[in-house]
């Protein structure tokens, strides 16, 4: 089963990421893109140029896990930074605790 360790660290991806590929696509795209190692335990969140999907890359201790969300109504609102990334401070690690937004 895999778990959210309390060091783990949310990043959101800033802009605008090709989503279309898959666990080793979008691992290659957070370590050239980013420098940083998709393996870390740390978890990515990436948006689609539509704005209404996101993919979530997370590597436990028995390999990649990568989430989607798509939204039918509505966008996901994005940081824009020059860093590429911006570190998300408190967050709730469950995926159930959040319903999506209400539109």
């Amino acid at each position: 089963m895999s778990y959210c360790r309390l060091i783990t660290r949310i990043w959101i991806i800033a802009g605008v990421t090709d989503i279309r590929c898959g666990f080793n696509g979008l691992a290659s795209k957070v370590q050239n893109t980013l420098k940083d190692d998709p393996f870390s335990g740390h978890i990515f969140v990436l948006r689609g140029r539509s704005g209404k999907m996101v993919k979530i890359l997370w590597a436990d201790r028995d390999g990649l896990c990568l989430f989607a969300r798509r939204l039918e109504r509505g966008r996901f609102v994005w940081p824009v930074t020059r860093e590429g990334k911006v570190h998300l401070q408190a967050v709730c690690c469950t995926m159930n605790s959040y319903p999506g937004p209400e539109l």
